[in-house]
């Protein structure tokens, strides 16, 4: 994942912001723990808010407890506890991080070179979670064909990220995966790819890499693209928003779900908002859509 996925900070329970906060640091543990230190420098909060999903829908209470870490050595803080799951789920923020910067790499861009510093974590989740690694090598190869091909229609493109993801949520969650559970995160993985795809238009085009929004609309600005397949983007998120809601309603959670729903029902739409009308090359913003109106009904 890329950074994309956060709440909708007002509507967020104090409660809620503090056990995202608790995960976010239990998962940098976990990542040092599972696949070594420098590992720890890729984490996002996209993956705090899987921990909390998949935590929730297994069943595993997480226990926090007040202690300190490398970076805050004066002040004791909320921190959840290291477990198997986020482990786990720590391997899979490390390995998707080295295939992204292998990624870079093959397309000419300087970030490519930080590859190395999670090789390491890499090898240490070929030993401990190996169909992790498989997963992922699979569908980023398989992405990577999708996009030398000139892919230019946008569902086609978009299928090898979303299910990677609904392979990875059904190995973290083994045998509490559900139809639902895949859904879910299929949506999921199709939405951080076309945040992606949104969020780096203009330096797409510029530096000559694939985008399929480019490739399907072939603007040279993100907000021309936008105005252009303005129908089709919004049918295509708004779709993405309704598997969502639909998953979640069919999905049996353990706990209390109200950090997960604020992300999903409110803060995705709101990010899908933000990537879609925000400052671009033409230096404007574009108009009020139904993308909008998504953060309404829940």
């Amino acid at each position: 994942m890329f950074g994309y996925i956060s709440p909708d900070a007002p509507y967020l329970f104090k409660k809620d912001e503090t056990l995202y906060k608790a995960l976010y640091c239990g998962l940098c543990k976990s990542i040092g723990a599972g696949c070594g230190q420098t590992a720890r420098t890729a984490l996002t909060y996209d993956m705090a808010f899987t921990s909390a999903l998949v935590h929730n829908i297994l069943g595993e209470d997480v226990k926090i407890e007040k202690a300190r870490c490398c970076l805050h050595i004066f002040r004791r803080r909320p921190i959840a506890k290291v477990d198997d799951t986020s482990i786990a789920i720590g391997c899979v923020n490390t390995v998707l991080a080295y295939f992204k910067l292998c990624d870079d790499k093959n397309d000419g861009d300087g970030r490519g070179i930080f590859r190395h510093l999670y090789r390491r974590g890499y090898k240490k989740t070929l030993k401990r979670h190996s169909r992790v690694c498989e997963i992922v090598s699979a569908y980023t190869a398989e992405q990577e064909k999708v996009e030398k091909s000139g892919c230019a229609v946008i569902d086609a493109a978009c299928e090898p990220s979303a299910n990677m993801m609904a392979e990875l949520s059904d190995y973290l969650l083994k045998d509490r995966a559900t139809e639902h559970t895949r859904k879910l995160f299929y949506a999921l993985g199709k939405w951080v790819y076309l945040a992606d795809a949104l969020d780096d238009y203009d330096k797409d085009v510029k530096k000559g890499r694939y985008n399929v929004l480019y490739n399907a609309y072939g603007e040279k600005c993100k907000c021309e693209a936008v105005s252009k397949g303005k129908a089709e983007m919004e049918f295509i998120f708004d779709s993405l928003f309704a598997d969502m809601r639909f998953a979640l309603a069919n999905i049996k959670f353990y706990f209390n779900h109200d950090l997960t729903d604020n992300i999903i029902l409110r803060g995705i739409p709101l990010k899908t908002r933000a990537l879609f009308y925000g400052k671009s090359c033409c230096g404007r913003s574009g108009e009020n859509s139904g993308v909008e109106n998504e953060q309404k009904k829940s």
